[in-house]
């Protein structure tokens, strides 16, 4: 059985039966019915549950005249995020300012929980960042049908009828590959950051690993960024109505 933090030792000890439950429903066998949500799940749920407590609290302290550093700190966020999509998406970005929020927040809160004892990043698992990349894949095609109906088939074909056979593979093997590219780029550099810092820590005692660690920050944050920014991209080609 895998080594298990302290907190997803508790979530097993509590709710495995009712885990299990789920999963023999779904056809799906753990690997250790014992213990089956694994350290990677237990991060996500935590940091689930901090962004759900962190925008309730921002929702219901809200104030003009007297703003809290928590509302300082939604506020700069907000801003940022939606001058981004400004830029890059256009005409309508406000409907997406949320969810790319929220995301930016996610992936950044997973990437940087390695660095506090106890706990590890789960975007150094490869399953997350696919689970981030492919609800993202998900996201923006809806948003594009959405937007230009069956019409935004057609970036798919083409400019001439006679490319279609020849465009339609290229681009469904286009569009696939963002999904393995949002993948690998968060996986890799959340993977090698985290080995790397954990290997120092190991070697020496207090210079070098903090040098490592303000890299892993610094890798982490960009890592998050950059998320974000091709989600933006891949939103905005999806919506655009010149297809």
């Amino acid at each position: 059985m895998p080594t298990q933090l302290l907190f997803t030792r508790f979530l097993n000890h509590h709710f495995a039966a009712q885990v299990d439950g789920l999963l023999q429903a779904l056809r799906i066998h753990p690997a250790h019915p014992q213990a089956p949500i694994t350290n990677e799940f237990a991060m996500e749920l935590l940091i689930f549950t901090a962004l759900l407590l962190y925008f309730v609290v921002v929702r219901f302290t809200l104030s003009v005249e007297t703003p809290s550093v928590i509302q300082h700190f939604a506020e700069v966020t907000q801003e940022f995020v939606g001058s981004q999509s400004e830029s890059i998406i256009g005409h309508g970005y406000e409907r997406f300012t949320s969810y790319l929020t929220a995301l930016l927040l996610f992936i950044l809160l997973g990437n940087l929980m390695g660095l506090v004892p106890g706990l590890v990043s789960p975007t150094a698992n490869v399953v997350v960042p696919l689970g981030f990349a492919l609800v993202t894949f998900v996201y923006y095609h809806y948003h594009g049908l959405r937007a230009n109906g069956f019409s935004y088939f057609k970036q798919f074909l083409g400019p001439v009828w006679w490319l279609y056979p020849l465009m339609l593979p290229i681009e469904i093997i286009s569009h696939c590959a963002r999904v393995l590219s949002l993948t690998v780029r968060l996986y890799a550099n959340m993977f090698a950051g985290e080995q790397v810092t954990m290997v120092f820590l190991m070697l020496t005692k207090f210079l070098v690993p903090v040098v490592f660690m303000g890299l892993h920050v610094f890798v982490g944050v960009v890592q998050a960024y950059i998320f974000m920014l091709l989600t933006m991209v891949y939103v905005g080609a999806a919506v655009a109505h010149d297809h």
